[in-house]
């Protein structure tokens, strides 16, 4: 069969079609760049800008491909969805458009898990309704790599459409086998970064942390957010900022500063950035986060006042921390590491955390041998390694890898979809079986790692 590839990034749909045998009839992608290695890899340049292509220009197609733009729906971002003024009517102006004008028998899109819930689920919704007005029997489901033997939780929407129905049509079947982030890791590789010397002295101050956290006791499930030890601005029934500044005297700010201490034009400067809010109060999980801290302080206070001076140099993204790994030993250089917005992450050796449009500060960190995952281990996690062309620079490797879709997931929904000619390739994934389908409104969260 043939098909066309949607805002087509590395092409991650191009690499699964083709390994059952399918045809590339079209594609299409923004990015200058990725056009360019779009045809490296498989000898087709993409158009440009689908805004600006006439449905009637498009060849004929039996399949419709699209990972249309996550922006307007993503936790991430401003979840403005459809009235978002870049991306928002890519889905109803453009994938709805070509498929109206061509009717192709199948339509297999992805996009970000929120997508199902944006707007409490009306966007959903009216985009079920929009495809079934058009012809389609339409279904959806949470997947991430992690559950077909790929170390990497990184849960996205998948949609299928058919035009003759999804009666036997069946989802992929997870698979409970043992993973590891090691079987995609290279050892040593002399392309790696290493550690920066100001991020091996933060990731210090953090063991210092473990180490003189008391044994017996678990460390904590919530973020540590250690701007709050010390600090005792009001937080529960009114905000600092409905407070005022002149009041905030009477307390302490972030790591205990006294606030009566700094001019009272300034005082604000001197709270948690998370605590700036103009609003009159927090919202819950905030204020629970807030509490949490405060009184892991106060039962700890006596060997946190001595480590806290270490963590003061750090910018404040830096002076969070999240211990995801209970249970194992505290050693974080034998573990999996990000720097992120909400703090550093620490994880298990098992699986790596979500590959997003990632800066080169967020790439996932190898505590073993100190150094960050190289593009060519990220494309293993988006089953990409049979790309011969990644991006010249690794910043932009691993925005494009973050952007992708994984390649063994779309092949395992597209043979239950669509079938396959002549499998090319044989992926781990289709040692899995395979469960029946419910034609749902949408479907249930699966057991992941939430994307901020």
């Amino acid at each position: 069969m043939r098909f066309i590839d949607l805002f087509a990034g590395l092409g991650g749909f191009h690499i699964a079609l083709k390994r059952l045998g399918h045809t590339c009839a079209y594609a299409s992608e923004i990015d200058p760049l990725l056009r360019d290695l779009y045809k490296k890899n498989f000898g087709i340049y993409p158009h440009g800008d689908i805004r600006s292509v006439k449905a009637e220009d498009i060849p004929e197609h039996d399949i419709l491909c699209a990972g249309f733009p996550c922006q307007p729906f993503s936790k991430a971002g401003k979840q403005d969805g459809a009235e978002c003024p870049r991306w928002g009517n890519l889905f109803e102006d453009h994938v709805l458009r070509i498929a109206k004008a061509h009717k192709p028998k199948y339509i297999l899109l992805e996009n970000v898990p929120n997508l199902g819930r944006h707007n409490n689920g009306h966007t959903w919704d009216h985009m079920k309704k929009r495809l079934s007005e058009f012809g389609y029997s339409v279904d959806s489901k949470l997947l991430s790599p992690h559950q077909f033997g790929i170390p990497q939780i990184r849960e996205r929407m998948f949609i299928v459409g058919s035009r003759t129905g999804l009666a036997k049509f069946n989802w992929p079947e997870p698979s409970n086998a043992p993973i590891s982030i090691k079987s995609i890791l290279d050892s040593n590789p002399k392309e790696a970064k290493p550690l920066s010397e100001q991020v091996i002295k933060c990731l210090n101050v953090w063991q210092d942390f473990l180490d003189r956290a008391p044994r017996e006791e678990e460390l904590p499930s919530f973020p540590i957010w250690s701007m709050e030890f010390g600090a005792t601005y009001p937080f529960e029934d009114i905000t600092p900022y409905a407070l005022g500044n002149r009041r905030l005297s009477r307390y302490r700010g972030s790591h205990g500063i006294m606030l009566s201490t700094i001019v009272p034009a300034s005082r604000f400067d001197y709270l948690p950035s998370y605590a700036r809010s103009s609003k009159p109060q927090f919202p819950d999980w905030k204020e629970q986060f807030i509490r949490q801290n405060r009184d892991y302080y106060r039962k700890n206070k006596e060997w946190i006042k001595s480590w806290l001076p270490q963590i003061l140099e750090f910018p404040s993204s830096l002076q969070k921390f999240e211990w995801n790994c209970k249970g194992e030993k505290r050693d974080i250089w034998q573990l999996v590491i990000q720097f992120r917005a909400s703090g550093v992450r620490v994880k298990r050796p098992t699986t790596a955390p979500s590959l997003v449009a990632m800066t080169a500060t967020q790439v996932p960190i190898i505590g073993w041998e100190k150094r960050y995952m190289t593009p060519q281990e990220c494309s293993r996690l988006q089953s990409m390694e049979s790309l011969s062309h990644l991006p010249n620079t690794p910043t932009r490797a691993y925005r494009a890898l973050g952007n992708a879709v994984n390649v063994d997931i779309v092949e395992l929904i597209a043979k239950s979809l669509i079938g396959a000619i002549s499998s090319k390739r044989t992926s781990k994934a289709f040692k899995l079986a395979v469960k029946p389908a419910t034609i749902s409104a949408f479907p249930t969260q699966a057991n992941a790692e939430v994307n901020y």
